[in-house]
């Protein structure tokens, strides 16, 4: 590709951000969250009709919605290759997660809204409609001068974690089969920083129930000698830190794994997590070696009497729900049972324990040793001026894992428009719209120098 044309091709998708913009606030202000007990079904099913007419109008053939297994529509598309050309997969997903907390939103989260600081909230923003305008973007800007053939999907429920689209691709193999996979759901280590995902937590939850008497009795009658079992559970759930440091400390998994890619500047981390000021970090190392390289738990809630109400009564039972997030190169069925272990293993006074295992999702490495990657890092420094950097993430994306079963030979990429300050899953929810531009940029013209290095060889 020449200057020129890098230049024209740059143009085109500035040019396109004002439309960006609209199609953005269109797929923003449909409330597709795929739980019918918080919103209609049928949101879900206009986001999707949404996507399909749109990247049929951007040029792929035979758009249609299909359904999977758990009741979802995934959008499914393709555009045949020139002859020689390799095959991409689009991926990306229209569903959302639930605004949450509607009066923590400082606008409405299904109106897209540019505030002074120029960023676009709203709830999808980033993640995943701002990667949906990012593909068409690129797309569109392209036009009928695309090198490669595609294949596309839009899943309708990540969020709910329900696995249609995983088990649909089990049994439609052919329809997503490609060279390379661009799974775009992940994005940037910051703002003007081109970065691939290549590497992500897996996942083990459980439920841990403790129970050390056959009722509650009277604390005045009873306490002392009648054992308490959420302070029982307390106890336990208190050996998964270490007192002092607060690292993760589960027996049997090793804690202590060192990432090598891009780092995470401690400073950024406590603004980006909203860290009170005087409360310290937990655990041991570099920040991106706690949330990319080691086992972190997390005790996601507790079942045990409120404060409101709670009765002059020692508790009879208690339970808690403890999430796990395992680093690529370990097992999570292995961690799971590491963790229920430890926890039988620390209850105390011969409390009765109980675990029901929840669900458990692999670790997910890239290989970045082939040609898309390379054709990757060229076009991330022609839009970004630096080379690309690589990043891991905590979030579990069980999709990467059944691609990389179902299709050993072709490239995983992840990457697309989040970063830190978007505040996905949270209120006020966020996209830089110059990441959108940037990535769609980077997308097209990794696309175009993927077909020309799979043209010579």
């Amino acid at each position: 590709m020449t200057a020129s044309q890098e230049t024209e091709l740059g143009a085109r998708i500035a040019a396109a951000m004002t439309r960006a913009k609209s199609d953005l606030a269109e797929l923003v202000a449909i409330p597709s969250v795929a739980d019918p007990r918080q919103y209609p079904p049928e949101e879900c099913r206009r986001a999707a009709q949404w996507v399909a007419d749109a990247f049929g109008e951007a040029g792929l053939h035979d758009v249609h919605l299909a359904e999977t297994p758990d009741g979802s529509s995934a959008v499914i598309g393709h555009r045949p290759p020139p002859p020689g050309a390799p095959t991409v997969l689009l991926y990306c997903h229209y569903d959302v997660q639930p605004p949450l907390d509607d009066a923590a939103w400082n606008t409405p989260p299904f109106t897209l809204t540019e505030r002074e600081d120029g960023r676009w909230y709203g709830r999808g923003a980033a993640d995943c409609k701002g990667n949906i305008v990012m593909h068409l973007t690129a797309l569109r800007a392209l036009g009928d001068d695309l090198p490669v053939g595609l294949k596309f999907v839009a899943e309708g429920s990540e969020e709910q974690g329900t696995g249609g689209l995983e088990q649909y691709l089990v049994q439609h193999r052919e329809q997503f089969l490609a060279d390379a996979l661009l799974v775009c759901d992940t994005g940037n280590a910051q703002v003007g920083t081109g970065t691939a995902t290549v590497t992500l937590r897996g996942l083990a939850n459980l439920v841990v129930t403790v129970e050390t008497l056959e009722g509650e009795v009277h604390s005045g009658m009873f306490g002392g000698p009648a054992p308490d079992a959420l302070a029982a559970l307390v106890q336990m759930l208190s050996t998964l830190r270490d007192p002092r440091t607060g690292a993760t400390t589960v027996a049997g998994l090793d804690c202590e794994g060192v990432w090598e890619g891009v780092g995470y500047d401690e400073e950024t981390f406590r603004a980006d997590a909203g860290v009170l000021e005087g409360v310290r970090l937990t655990g041991t190392g570099t920040v991106a070696d706690r949330l990319w390289a080691r086992p972190a738990v997390t005790v996601l809630g507790i079942d045990c009497p409120p404060v409101v109400g709670s009765a002059a009564s020692v508790p009879a039972s208690a339970r808690a729900r403890v999430s796990l997030r395992v680093p690529p190169g370990t097992s999570a069925d292995a961690a799971c049972e590491a963790l229920a272990r430890h926890l039988r293993d620390a209850a105390p006074w011969g409390a009765r324990v109980a675990i029901e295992t929840e669900s458990a999702g692999s670790p997910f490495r890239a290989a970045t040793d082939g040609p898309a990657y390379r054709a990757l890092g060229a076009a991330m420094r022609q839009v970004y001026g630096k080379p690309l950097a690589f990043l891991g993430q905590g979030g579990s994306i069980p999709l990467c894992n059944v691609l990389g079963e179902n299709y050993p030979g072709a490239e995983i990429i992840l990457m697309g428009v989040e970063e830190p300050r978007c505040l996905i899953h949270a209120p006020n929810e966020s996209v830089d719209p110059t990441e959108i531009e940037h990535m769609a940029h980077v997308e097209a013209l990794f696309l175009q120098q993927f077909a020309r290095a799979h043209q010579n060889g």
